[in-house]
């Protein structure tokens, strides 16, 4: 501070004060940030390292808007926007899903986005940091978010590594997994009988590719070709967290619009094939009375909490680095609108390869039907009365087929059972829903060994799902080490690289021959609700805690303009009671749904539910907590003083007798020093009273009295 300020001049006299800090900062010469002193808590006397004016800080930058843009779409956007939002809309009715997702995406995805992106960018720092600043008792926040990203982390880049490993299995022709391997018995050659009993894709997944045990309690060893590939996605990963966001936006350049231009090939080559309009047509019939279902909205609400990428801390950490008066708002709204469009073109690019792979395998339904038909009309079990003198076997079409079917079991009802016909069915094809990691390796594969130039498109798709992944794990990765290199002074490189290294040994857990059920155990339960106590916490702490008046004013002051009084609402009331729902109606289905995964058993060559062992499911419920542990640990310590509060908070020293008196008004105009206009400004040498927004925007609060008994009475941070 300089030394002829008004207030060193007042600490160095002995006068008696009266006048409110306000006053003293309204007639204070510009403050120098270098120089000034940290104040945790408002303890006199003990200081923290210092912090500088947000535009000369030394914190890096991005390049252009663009860039940030492109890295938080790349974030957000991600592997569930391919295959977790198509089987959602199929499993909920198509077309009717997409109107409850589009409410919760305006009430709960936008608001809690737009929220996340102004404390990052005011604030500066990563999740850890914000969230000390903003109520230091839920500073665990933070280090929930970090241990939520560590877990998700670890088994997401497994599934990049999964698609390393087809992509380069895709370079050949024709595909490894087009037909199922024979197996030679002497001089007999039959299909191998595992995959004969399921598909070609489905062996080549669960035998050649992961070589899957049939219980998650087995764990038949590592599996080499996942291992080398998993190293593979983490040394990628390692050096593009460590290049920084100069490096990782320019690589976003490509890693974010590269996926687009494969969805939109995807689309056109999908379109051009039989039956794509059949998928699109079952995609967009609603079925409404699916939306009265609790269910749907709750799977709905999960989706674009998750969409979003809200609670990793990867989007309060890629915003930190931007400039102060960005128009965070707009990005808000830009990146959710981008979402929502990517899932909508990824969902018409799956249910237009969905809808041919049905018309394929109704088709061959109908061939082999027909086969047994022919069988039964040979050996007289069938009359040839009984067939309509219009079908012709050599080209027998589906609707054909229906006619035929509809006649024989009008027919033979009493024996019709004891034939085995099927009704081949193009709906029952459609409706078959393909989850996850089925949806991208068995189904999308089997479709596309029935495209012309099957390796191409192979490359293209298992390439658009590793850029897919990368974009989401680079902000995963931000996520920890960001609020890391803020909180601690550790060389980058050096931290980046002993937490891939962890990460890899650790990940070395779903790459032994079981490791899949661990990838679903890992998805189902380190992640969904603890990173949903994280968001209603984010959400009160701000709202209901450091004031959602006040959030209005400094965002007013950040941007230049006021934010719609909507989202003063949405804050305060809406947002919470959807999460808390949310979280009510997750625990309850945790309760009601038995824990269990679907293991592969090769015997039957099908998948089946099996429950949890109980050192599985206990591990299972350790996820849950460990992610949740900070948040009661960092309450209680700091409750008890038994830790620091970390907020960082600036702050001006006073005359030591004043310390005591001021210490709630030191905290308010601190907030000003940091959540002020620009960065870089002194307080206004005006009158030092500025209304806080209300939901009216009229009725400012209370203006700063001179009189210190009433200062005391107005703390705005009760952490």
């Amino acid at each position: 501070m300089p030394k002829n300020s008004k207030v060193t001049q007042r600490e160095q006299s002995h006068e008696h004060v009266t006048e409110s800090v306000a006053d003293l900062l309204a007639h204070e010469e510009p403050l120098d940030y270098k120089s000034s002193s940290l104040n945790v808590g408002g303890a006199a006397g003990k200081k923290v390292p210092q912090i500088e004016v947000p535009e000369n800080d030394g914190r890096p930058a991005w390049n252009s808007k663009l860039q940030y843009i492109l890295a938080q779409v790349g974030f957000s956007v991600g592997l569930g926007n391919v295959w977790r939002f198509p089987y959602l809309c199929q499993k909920n009715g198509g077309g009717a899903y997409l109107v409850p997702y589009f409410i919760l995406l305006l009430i709960i995805g936008i608001p809690l986005f737009f929220l996340e992106l102004a404390v990052g960018q005011k604030i500066r720092r990563g999740s850890i940091g914000v969230w000390n600043y903003v109520c230091p008792r839920l500073g665990g926040i933070g280090m929930s978010s970090l241990m939520v990203c560590g877990f998700v982390g670890l088994y997401y880049n497994v599934i990049i590594g999964w698609s390393i490993f087809y992509f380069f299995q895709s370079f050949q022709y024709p595909l490894p997994w087009s037909d199922c391997p024979i197996r030679k018995n002497g001089t007999l050659a039959i299909v191998e009988p595992e995959c004969d009993k399921s598909s070609a894709t489905t062996y080549f997944w669960y035998r050649q590719t992961l070589n899957t045990t049939s219980t998650i309690a087995e764990s038949g060893g590592l599996n080499i070709k996942m291992t080398l590939s998993l190293l593979v996605a983490w040394i990628i990963v390692c050096l593009a967290v460590i290049k920084g966001i100069a490096s990782s936006g320019k690589v976003m350049y490509f890693s974010s619009l590269f996926p687009y231009v494969v969805l939109f090939c995807f689309l056109v080559r999908g379109l051009m094939l039989k039956g794509s309009v059949d998928g699109i047509a079952h995609m967009f019939t609603p079925k409404l009375e699916k939306m009265l279902e609790p269910q749907v909205w709750r799977e709905a609400a999960t989706q674009v909490f998750f969409a979003l990428g809200l609670g990793f801390g990867g989007v309060i950490a890629f915003s930190s680095y931007n400039k102060i008066d960005n128009n965070c708002h707009f990005d808000a709204v830009l990146v959710s609108v981008i979402n929502f469009l990517t899932s909508i073109l990824a969902t018409l690019v799956v249910f237009a390869v969905l809808g041919f792979k049905a018309n394929i395998m109704n088709e061959k339904c109908v061939v082999e039907n027909a086969e047994k038909i022919l069988g039964y009309l040979n050996s007289n079990v069938l009359s040839h009365d009984l067939i309509p003198p219009h079908v012709n076997f050599s080209h027998l079409t589906t609707s054909d087929y229906a006619e035929m079917y509809g006649v024989i079991k009008t027919v033979k009802e009493d024996s019709f059972p004891l034939l085995g016909l099927e009704p081949c069915a193009l709906e029952d094809e459609l409706n078959k829903a393909v989850q996850g990691t089925g949806l991208a390796f068995i189904a999308f594969t089997e479709a596309m060994t029935h495209f012309p130039a099957s390796p191409f498109w192979s490359v293209m798709f298992f390439f658009m799902l590793i850029n897919l992944g990368l974009g989401s794990m680079i902000g995963t990765m931000t996520g920890i080490t960001t609020p890391v290199l803020d909180a601690y002074k550790v060389q980058k490189e050096l931290f980046t690289v002993c937490c891939c290294i962890i990460a890899f040994l650790c990940g070395l857990l779903f790459v032994q021959r079981s490791g899949n059920y661990f990838v679903t155990m890992f998805d189902d339960y380190s992640a969904g609700l603890p990173l949903t106590v994280v968001v209603i916490l984010e959400n009160l702490s701000v709202a209901w805690i450091y004031g959602t008046k006040r959030f209005m004013q400094d965002l007013e002051d950040m941007l230049g303009f006021r934010p719609y009084i909507i989202y003063f609402y949405l804050w305060k009331y809406v947002s919470p009671f959807c999460l808390i729902v949310l979280i009510s109606a997750t625990v309850i289905e945790m309760a009601i749904s038995p824990p269990g995964y679907n293991a592969w058993v090769q015997e039957l060559a099908q998948e089946r539910f099996q429950s949890y062992p109980p050192w599985a499911l206990a591990m299972c419920f350790a996820l849950i907590a460990v992610a949740m542990l900070p948040l009661p640990v960092v309450f209680i310590a700091r409750h008890f003083n038994l830790m620091s509060d970390g907020s960082n908070k600036l702050s001006v020293s006073y005359h030591k007798s004043m310390m005591k008196d001021i210490s709630n008004l030191e905290e308010q105009d601190e907030a000003r020093f940091i959540l002020g206009g620009k960065p870089g400004e002194a307080p206004s040498s005006g009158p030092a009273r500025k209304p806080f927004l209300t939901p009216g925007g009229n009725k400012p609060m209370d203006s700063l009295s001179p009189n210190i008994s009433q200062l005391q009475e107005s703390s705005p941070l009760p952490c």
